[in-house]
Order: structure tokens, then sequence, then C-alpha cells
């Protein structure tokens, strides 16, 4: 497998949490202890990333940012220790506003995530607090929020399920009906548990439909596979303890499974799917990023799917995997 890859120069003063490419891979935000978003163009072919904005607002460090759909406009979310969420908007070219800032959380607000375009513009904040905030955006321009208590200790990971239930896309070409959207989330915590959660429409609560207690020590982030069309719904997640798990729910009994990567030698921090969900990204405290796919076959003494390495970067270098 042949990786490029290329370094930036950020002007970053501090830890770099968290970098994120727009939609269209045509802007890279990334945030920093130094208390401050850089919003970067990234020019095609040049190999050059230009700085076009340098976002402040935010108190304390900040650990994540999160690109909306393109729909809704230039919209990207920032989270940060100083309990605040910010969402910012370019509206001119490189000229950059704050829209609303989120207080309503008691603790550090470790990560955050947008729904699925069809739910509309509802974001989803991860706090330290126990709670998970859904922020929405509302016809008048404002936005609501609703509250979730999700882990004891406190909530590190977060991430939204398609909005489509799987089969959903092959089942109604033949009957021509219209697909219903669900919202569900897969949250995880320092209680070491994964949570799924699901929302009724009809009386606007969230539920807890399964809890995964397999790791053994915090769980430090979660990411639901983006595959509408499976048969099965897949999640990963990740953990101090040095394990990956990949969960599948069976379609007829709801049930999940789980099948386990081999394991690391150090923190995992950071789970990524491809934007088709077919491989994995897995970020460790040994500075490597591994990247991992699913085998075509299952393995003969126990029957779960196997995963398989297809390549790896370590302290920035592609490394043959």
């Amino acid at each position: 497998m042949t990786t490029q890859t290329e370094t930036i120069e950020t002007l970053h003063e501090d830890l770099i949490h968290d970098a994120q490419l727009d939609y269209y891979g045509k802007k890279l935000a990334t945030c920093s202890s130094d208390r401050t978003i850089r919003v970067y163009d990234v020019q095609e072919g040049t190999q050059q990333h230009v700085q076009v904005a340098e976002l402040k607002g935010h108190e304390g460090p900040v650990w994540q940012v999160a690109w909306a759909h393109p729909q809704f406009g230039v919209l990207l979310a920032s989270c940060s220790y100083d309990r605040k969420v910010c969402i910012w908007k370019e509206q001119q070219a490189n000229q950059w506003i704050r829209v609303y800032t989120y207080e309503g959380h008691e603790s550090s607000v470790n990560a955050l995530a947008w729904a699925p375009a069809e739910l509309g513009l509802v974001l989803a904040c991860a706090s330290a607090d126990t709670t998970v905030s859904i922020l929405t955006h509302q016809a008048d321009d404002t936005w609501t929020a609703s509250k979730i208590t999700a882990h004891q200790i406190g909530c590190n990971g977060v991430s939204w399920a398609p909005a489509y239930e799987p089969g959903a896309v092959v089942s109604s070409a033949g009957d021509g009906g219209q697909l219903a959207t669900s919202a569900q989330l897969v949250t995880g915590g320092c209680d070491n548990v994964v949570k799924v959660w699901r929302h009724d429409p009809a009386t606007h609560a969230w539920s807890c439909e399964a809890t995964l207690a397999e790791h053994t020590d915090w769980v430090r982030d979660v990411a639901w596979a983006p595959i509408a069309a499976s048969p099965s719904s897949i999640i990963a997640s990740c953990s101090q303890d040095q394990r990956v798990l990949i969960w599948t729910r069976d379609s007829e009994s709801g049930q999940w499974s789980k099948t386990a990567l081999p394991a690391f030698s150090s923190t995992v921090w950071k789970v990524s799917w491809s934007l088709t969900g077919g491989i994995l990204a897995v970020s460790t405290g040994d500075n490597k990023v591994t990247l991992w796919q699913e085998s075509l076959q299952a393995d003969s003494s126990s029957g779960e799917s196997e995963w398989t390495q297809i390549g790896s970067v370590h302290d920035g270098q592609p490394v043959q995997g």
C-alpha cells in the first residue's frame, strides 16, 4: 500500500489535538492547547496549505473540531476544556464569525459530532460532566439544547449512526417507498463502557438501547461505520486498555457481538472510518497510525470476522504494513 505524507507548519504554539478536512477536502481546521483554531486552504497539486483564519474565543485547550455538512453553509464546531462549545461560520471568503456559544456543561467538553445531514443541523457534544448535549438548530436561527446522562465520571467520545437503518437503501428500491430516518448515537466513557442510544421522535427522548461493557479501562473514542446499505450496523471503540473492539449488531436479534483487533502496545486514542466504511484508522499513544480492513473470510475456529493491518504511519513517515 502506497502512502504519501505531508508536513504542515501550523504556527500553533502548543500541542495540536485535532485536525479535520471539510466535506470537499478543500479546507483544513486544526485546534490546540494554545486555545486557538486555525483554518487552512488546501491548494490541490501544490502541496501547500495556506492559513486563512485564526479563530479565538475559547479560554482553554481546544480538544476537537468538526465541519458541518456544506448544505448548511461553511460551519465549524469546536469544544474545549473551558466547558464551551462554539459554532463558527464563514460569512465571506476567509471571514469568520462566532454565531453560537453553548455554555451548558459543568466540565470539559471532550468531543463533538454533527448528525447526518438528513437529520438536520444537529450537534452532539460529550462532556466530562457525565452528559451528552444535543444542540439543534431551529428555523428561526436559534438553537435548542437537550441532555443525555450518559456515563459515570465522564464521557470521552460520541458518534452518530448513518441516518438510514442498515439495508434500507436496498429494501426500498423494490417498493418505491420513502426512506425513514433514524437518529442513533454511540458514546464511550470513563466507566469503561460503550453505550448505544436511540431517539424517539414522538417523545423527543433518548433511550439507551445497548450497554457494551467489554473494555477494562476508559473508552477514549467511538466511531459508527458510515455504511447505510450494509446488512449490519458496525461500531469501533478504543480504550486505555490498549484494545480496539469492532461491534456488529445482528439485523434480526438486535444483539451486538464483538471482534478484537490484535492488542496494541500503548493507549489507543482515536478510531476513524474511511468514507465508505471499509477501512479503519487507529491512532495510538506511541505516535503510530495503523489502517485495518476486514478480511473476506471469517476465522474458521471462532466464526468471527478477521481484520488485517494494511498499512501504517509512524512519526509521520509511511511504513509498509
